[in-house]
């Protein structure tokens, strides 16, 4: 499967989705496995995009910690 270029809000999207996803099925490996089928991309994408999301706090991370405060 060839890589997309994905945008700013594409990957934002992404990530929410792989948090919501995480959060609801409580399993790492079975989340990377939907969230990838339903945005079709690559696993080397998503931990990508993951890794940008943890490191920016993309939503729903910073609203996690807006909450807290």
């Amino acid at each position: 499967m060839a890589s997309k270029r994905l945008t700013i809000p594409q990957r934002k999207e992404i990530f929410q989705a792989l948090v919501t996803t995480q959060d609801m099925v409580h399993n790492v490996r079975k989340s990377y496995e939907v969230v990838t089928e339903k945005f079709d991309i690559t696993e080397s994408q998503l931990k990508q995009i993951e890794d940008e999301g943890l490191d920016k706090e993309w939503p729903p991370l910073c609203e996690l910690v807006e909450e807290a405060v």
